[in-house]
């Protein structure tokens, strides 16, 4: 089964008509949609000037029949604490809410598209190459 989870700026970049990424999603059984990502997204929007049609084309986007949105769980958490940890002592920190996309992705076991080098640092994490479309 081929598992994603998409990052903020993934769908950012689907929405302005990035064909690898809406092959990704095209090819991939499970998209995995953090609402940490759904946070981000809004946090956006009110910022912008197409709040309610961004709204709306999220809302659409979400109803999708392999789209899950995954919340935070209690094995989220331990994950998060874990990631943080490791990277804290590698003087390598990341934006936290980075770091809670992270572990949801590792807690289902799917590949992370995101379009942040960052990610890079977190050992274990399973990121998408976009050479490599799943």
């Amino acid at each position: 089964m081929k598992k994603i989870l998409l990052d903020t700026n993934a769908y950012s970049n689907l929405m302005n008509g990035n064909e690898e990424i809406f092959n990704v999603i095209l090819n991939a059984d499970i998209v995995f949609f953090p609402t940490i990502v759904v946070g981000e997204l809004h946090a956006g929007f009110w910022g912008g000037s197409k709040f309610q049609q961004n709204k709306k084309q999220l809302a659409a986007f979400l109803t999708r029949s392999n789209i899950e949105v995954v919340n935070i769980s209690v094995e989220t958490a331990i994950i998060f604490g874990e990631l943080k940890y490791k990277l804290k002592n590698k003087g390598k920190p990341i934006p936290i809410n980075d770091v809670w996309i992270a572990a949801a992705s590792i807690e289902n076991g799917a590949l992370l598209v995101t379009l942040d080098n960052h990610f890079f640092e977190i050992e274990g994490l399973r990121i998408w190459d976009q050479i490599d479309i799943v």
